[in-house]
């Protein structure tokens, strides 16, 4: 054997390349998504084969140029540090991938060597530890309840109604009585969110209040929760190249459903790709793009042979609407429950979110953003598993926040 794949920085990027191994083949990340190309089997590299055959140049496989910042990566796998969870990181005007970290990670350099008694021990050893290594929880794997991020959802559905307006006076009491249930649904503090038990719609996303996005759930309906998401990308069978599951808001939903979906409960489950896709479709006036983490491909002389162009993948809400929610994000950022995602001199628009899962267990912390609020250059989205290294006492502003802050800072100040 003449060569073998050596993976420089290999955890840090473990699940975008993936790995190659004699053994057990291309698999994971671009290496199973693209081994066509890598190789050199494309249809892609017919030409370059026939012209190497000519030649006698020995055939060769194509490169890929990805679109991921490597401070921006480096940042997110810094941050996340030893806790478990993702990081997507997007450009809202292109739907480029600027960073996609997934926690725990491994090292794909140990499953390519040539000493197949030591690969096949990498190999075991990785498919029995603990927390999956393997799976890219970026965009596969088990999805989450995306909490009180989805109630950016809602409020898109709200305001595309004609409805509601980001003054909009609506019911926020300290419970919220569910129909066909015994069991309240309360605001996290247990008070009301505002005086006389009603807020206005731009205070309820301020301060996350959960009465108040249930009574839009009830009220807007299933069918248009589900419909605003499905604008968003949620459903879609997308490919970056790698295959994303697709996100989801349950078929079924009765009343009670509704105002827990409405908050991002029950069963609405999502890939924190989608996330960030919502917070960049808000950036980007509305549209969501496509998206994508090669920016070309080259052949073996490095001539650029294909070119990814920026696609629209939808019209998720309207430009005023996409004004509205920006200045909605940004109070959220300035004095509500994201305040530790403020970066000074730079305005960012976010939305919290603390999703529980398991009965009296910690629950899982989130945070989407974009910034600048005012020319959006990246959008983010940051999961952390189980409330990380804050356990029972973890909130997305408090723990997942902070995250987003460092990647985001990583592209704007570098």
């Amino acid at each position: 054997l003449k060569y073998v794949r050596v993976y420089p920085s290999g955890k840090l990027y473990s699940q975008v390349t993936g790995y190659y191994s004699f053994t057990y083949g291309a698999g994971g990340g671009l290496e199973g998504a693209e081994d066509s190309l890598l190789s050199g089997k494309s249809d892609k590299l017919f030409y370059r084969r026939v012209l190497d055959m000519v030649t006698g140049k020995v055939p060769s496989g194509a490169s890929l140029e990805l679109t991921v910042n490597p401070e921006a990566q480096q940042a997110a796998d810094s941050a996340l540090g030893r806790q478990r969870g993702a990081v997507v990181a997007l450009d809202p005007r292109t739907g480029a991938i600027l960073a996609m970290v997934s926690h725990p990670q491994y090292d794909p350099t140990t499953l390519s060597g040539h000493n197949l008694d030591s690969v096949a021990k990498a190999w075991t050893k990785l498919n029995a530890a603990p927390g999956r290594p393997a799976v890219n929880r970026a965009i596969a794997g088990d999805l989450y309840p995306p909490g009180s991020t989805f109630k950016l959802v809602t409020a898109a559905a709200a305001l595309s109604s004609g409805k509601f307006t980001e003054q909009s006076l609506i019911p926020g009491a300290a419970s919220l009585d569910l129909p066909q249930s015994n069991k309240p649904l309360p605001t996290d503090d247990r008070q009301p969110c505002g005086p006389g038990d009603k807020t206005t719609l731009t205070h309820a996303l301020e301060i996350s209040c959960n009465t108040a996005f249930g009574w839009l759930g009830m009220h807007l309906g299933a069918d248009a929760l589900r419909a605003q998401a499905a604008k968003f990308g949620f459903g879609d069978a997308l490919r970056v190249p790698m295959r994303v599951t697709a996100s989801q808001v349950p078929a079924q939903l009765n009343a009670a459903q509704s105002a827990q979906a409405a908050i991002g409960q029950y069963d609405v489950r999502v890939t924190p790709l989608q996330m960030a896709m919502v917070s960049a479709g808000i950036a980007n006036k509305g549209i969501v793009m496509s998206p994508y983490l090669v920016k070309d491909t080259r052949n073996s002389d490095l001539d650029i042979i294909d070119q990814s162009k920026p696609e629209q993948l939808s019209q998720a809400i309207s430009p005023d609407v996409a004004a509205a929610l920006t200045r909605m994000m940004v109070n959220v950022v300035q004095s509500g429950t994201g305040t530790p995602a403020q970066i000074p001199g730079i305005q960012v628009a976010g939305k919290t979110g603390t999703a529980q899962h398991i009965e009296d267990g910690p629950p899982h912390a989130w945070f989407t953003a974009f910034a600048p609020a005012d020319d959006p250059k990246i959008a983010v989205a940051v999961v952390i598993e189980n409330g990380g290294d804050a356990g029972n006492e973890a909130t997305g502003g408090k723990v997942a926040a902070p995250i987003a802050r460092q990647v985001i800072e990583a592209v704007l100040n570098p």
